[in-house]
């Protein structure tokens, strides 16, 4: 049986796990055996994560979850490529999901060699390069504003990915248009294990 939530009561779903992990009282739900035998022909997740691939950022220990609350998809510095798009819309249009969460953190080594190469002007070797190019537009905008921190671009980063999801898939924004979806941009603070919203798109 399925039963869907809104965006709103997704992202309250997220922060309450997330309050019990920063708090160390984590209930590790939904990981047991029958768990797992309920979910052998289908899965209903009520949260798409698309997260940076930092070890230090597993989704759902840091939302405190378990097999079958989020469809996870990781890339370094959360770029987007047509894998990345083709696997959102797939949790949206084929799993139903009603909240996309684009999450990234604070001391990103993505993000820092970004920087590192605007402001050089050496690009690293290798498709280390391409990463580094989807995230300078990301970057530059942080400059402009006078933001030369690199966790204040990763706010940049979070937002803009976000920003770009909408722009880039038809599916993700004829969902958010129609309210069955909501895109969000959260950045994770490494030392607290807090996650704070920093964009929202028409979530409530």
């Amino acid at each position: 049986m399925t039963t869907q939530i809104s965006p709103a009561e997704a992202w309250q779903r997220l922060l309450a796990g997330n309050k019990r992990f920063v708090s160390g009282d984590a209930l590790h739900p939904n990981q047991d055996a029958s768990r797992r035998s309920a979910l052998v022909d289908s899965q209903n997740p009520f949260a798409v994560i698309f997260g940076c691939s930092d070890s230090r950022l597993a989704a759902e220990i840091i939302f405190d979850l378990g097999l079958g609350d989020a469809f996870v998809v990781r890339t370094a510095g959360h770029v987007i490529d047509d894998a990345v798009l083709g696997s959102l819309e797939y949790g949206v249009s084929v799993l139903n999901t009603p909240l996309i969460v684009v999450l990234g953190h604070d001391n990103c080594g993505a993000v820092t060699a970004t920087k590192n190469a605007v402001e050089t002007g050496e690009m690293p070797p290798g498709f280390i390069r391409d990463l580094v190019e989807r995230i300078t537009p990301s970057v530059l905008t942080s400059l402009r504003e006078d933001k030369t921190d690199v966790n204040d671009m990763v706010v940049e980063h979070a937002k803009q990915t976000a920003a770009r999801l909408l722009e880039s898939s038809q599916v993700i924004s004829s969902a958010v248009d129609n309210s069955s979806t909501a895109v969000i941009g959260v950045a994770y603070r490494l030392e607290e294990g807090r996650a704070d919203l920093v964009s929202e798109f028409d979530m409530l």
